[in-house]
C-alpha cells in the first residue's frame, strides 16, 4: 500500500487552511474572509475577521445566509440549509494550491437579491477548475432583509447595502489571498448573473472596487431597475418592521433571524402588484455604498478600465410571468426590454462612444419546459455556461431538453467563458468571431442550436417572439 498525499493546505492572511483533493483538484470550503455579522454586527458593514492562529479545517461549506426555503416552478428552488448569519465565507477550487499564478475566477451568485449562496452545487467551480486551468471562487453573501434593509440614520454612518460591502470584503481577501491558491491576484475577472451582475457592476463603478478585478461578465444584469433613494428605502423599512412588530432598530436586532425570513416572506404578499417583477428588496441609494446608479456610472465612464462580456436571455420575464394568467406577453416582452435588453445596449452604446466596448450576446435557446412557456427564460444561461446540466435536474426550466442540444450549446459557451476569464478574448474554434460591440456592426452574438453573430432584435422583433412564445 502507498500513503495517501498529504492534504492540501494554504497560508492565508488570517490563517492556514486545509482542505480537501477531489478528482484532481484542491478545493477549500468555508473560508471565513469578514467577522460574523452577528448581534450588534446585524445590519452593520463587513468588519474584519479576527483570524486563527491554528489550521483551520475548510473541506465542508459554511451556512448560506438565512432566506426563505421554498420550491418554485422554475429553478425548483435557490436555496438550501443550513442557513446562519455567521455565512460570511467562500469557497476555492484550484487544480494545485501550488504558485501557478493562474486567472482567477469568482463568482456572485443571483437570486432576486433574497435568496441564493455560493454553496448551491450548481455554482461548484469544478468545471471551470478542471476544464480552463483556473482558481474559482464562489461567495457568500447577505441577501434578502438581512443585506438590503434599509436604516438611514438610525444606523448611524453604517447604512445601507451591507451585501456590496461583503462582497468588496470578499474580493479584497481575494486580491490579498489568492496566489496562496495558485492564482494570480493580477488576473481576476468576477463573474455574476442578475443581481450578482448588478453587484459586479456595481463595485466596478465604486472607488473601493478599483483595482480588486480586472474583467467582469455580466449575465443578465437587471440594469432597468429604478434604485429608491433613502426617503422611498425608508418607507420599505417601515414596512418591514410593521410586518415584523418591532418599533424601532433595537427591536429589530434581538429578533431571531428566523422571524426576519418570516417577516421576508410576508413583504411578497404586501409588495405584490400586478405585472410587476417583484422585489421586495431593492439596492438603495444611499450615499455611502451607492452614490450613483450603476449603469448611469458606468455609462459615464467610471469601470472604463474594466473589460467585460454583457448579456440576456432573449425572454428574461417569463420567469416571473409565464404561469400569470393577469400577464400578457407583449407585457412580458417589454419587461424583459425594459430591465435587461434596452439598458444593456445602451451601456454598450456609451462605452464604443468611448473607445472601452464591451462584447454582447444574447441567448435565444428555448426550453420545452413547462409546454415552450418559458422560452428562453432568466437563468436559463446557468447550466450552459457553467456546463453542468447534469446538476440542474431539479429544474423545471430544463425539463425535456434534448441532452446533444444542450452538450454542444454547453460546451460553446463554457470554453468562450473560459478563453475571455484566461486572456481577455473570448473566441474559440467552436464558436464565430466574437467582435467587440460598436456603433457601426452592434454585433450580439447569438447562443441557440447554432451560434450566430448579428445586430439584436429591434423592440417590435422582441415583443412579437414574445406573444408566440406566451399563447
Amino acid at each position: 500500500m502507498t500513503d495517501s498525499p498529504p492534504l492540501p493546505v494554504a497560508e492565508t492572511t488570517l490563517g492556514p487552511v486545509r482542505g480537501t483533493r477531489e478528482a484532481g483538484l484542491d478545493v477549500f470550503r468555508g473560508i471565513p474572509y469578514a467577522a460574523p455579522p452577528v448581534g450588534d454586527a446585524r445590519w452593520r458593514a463587513a468588519r474584519p475577521h479576527e483570524g486563527w492562529s491554528e489550521v483551520r479545517d475548510a473541506s465542508a461549506y459554511g451556512p448560506s445566509s438565512p432566506q426563505p426555503h421554498r420550491v418554485d416552478p422554475v429553478l425548483g428552488g435557490h436555496g438550501s440549509p443550513p442557513f446562519d448569519e455567521d455565512c460570511l465565507t467562500l469557497n476555492v477550487w484550484t487544480p494545485a494550491a501550488d504558485d501557478g499564478q493562474r486567472p482567477v475566477l469568482v463568482w456572485l451568485h443571483g437570486g432576486g437579491f433574497v435568496s441564493g449562496s455560493g454553496t448551491l452545487p450548481i455554482y461548484a467551480g469544478d468545471p471551470f477548475a478542471r476544464n480552463g486551468d483556473l482558481v474559482v471562487v464562489t461567495v457568500s453573501y447577505r441577501v434578502g432583509a438581512l443585506g438590503f434593509l434599509f436604516l438611514g440614520e438610525a444606523d448611524g454612518a453604517d447604512s445601507g447595502n451591507f451585501w456590496i460591502t461583503d462582497q468588496l470584503a470578499a474580493l479584497a481577501w481575494i486580491r490579498d489571498n489568492v496566489a496562496a491558491f495558485g492564482g494570480d491576484p493580477g488576473n481576476i475577472t468576477v463573474a455574476g448573473q442578475s443581481g450578482g451582475a448588478f453587484a459586479t457592476l456595481a463595485m466596478a463603478c465604486r472607488p473601493e472596487g478599483r483595482g480588486l478585478f480586472h474583467r467582469m461578465i455580466l449575465q443578465s444584469p437587471p440594469l432597468g431597475l429604478t434604485l429608491p433613494d433613502p426617503e422611498e428605502a425608508l418607507r420599505t423599512t417601515r414596512l418591514f418592521m410593521n410586518l415584523a412588530g418591532a418599533d424601532d432598530v433595537a427591536a429589530l436586532r434581538a429578533m431571531p433571524w428566523e422571524e426576519i425570513v418570516r417577516t421576508t416572506l410576508a413583504m411578497f404578499g404586501a409588495t405584490a402588484r400586478p405585472g410587476r417583477w417583484l422585489l421586495p428588496f431593492w439596492p438603495v441609494l444611499d450615499g455611502v455604498t451607492l452614490d450613483r446608479d450603476p449603469l448611469a456610472a458606468a455609462a459615464a465612464g467610471a469601470a472604463r478600465d474594466v473589460d467585460g462580456l454583457l448579456g440576456w436571455t432573449r425572454d428574461e420575464a417569463t420567469f416571473a410571468f409565464a404561469f400569470d394568467p393577469q400577464v400578457d406577453a407583449a407585457t412580458t416582452a417589454g419587461v424583459t426590454d425594459g430591465f435587461f435588453r434596452a439598458p444593456g445596449l445602451g451601456l454598450a452604446e456609451a462605452r464604443a462612444k468611448d473607445d472601452v466596448p464591451l462584447r454582447l450576446y444574447q441567448f435565444d435557446w428555448a426550453t420545452p419546459g413547462a409546454e415552450g412557456r418559458f422560452g428562453a427564460t432568466h437563468c436559463l444561461d446557468l447550466p450552459f455556461t457553467f456546463h453542468n446540466a447534469e446538476r440542474w435536474s431539479h429544474a423545471p426550466f430544463l425539463a425535456g431538453a434534448d441532452p446533444e442540444e444542450v452538450e454542444a450549446l454547453g460546451t460553446a459557451m463554457h470554453r468562450a467563458w473560459i478563453a475571455f476569464v484566461r486572456t481577455g478574448n473570448p473566441d474559440h474554434p467552436g464558436i464565430p468571431h466574437w467582435r467587440p460591440y460598436d456603433e457601426d456592426t452592434r454585433a450580439v452574438l447569438r447562443f441557440d442550436t447554432a451560434v450566430t453573430s448579428s445586430a439584436p432584435f429591434s423592440l417590435e422583433e422582441q415583443s412579437t417572439d414574445g406573444e408566440d412564445r406566451l399563447r
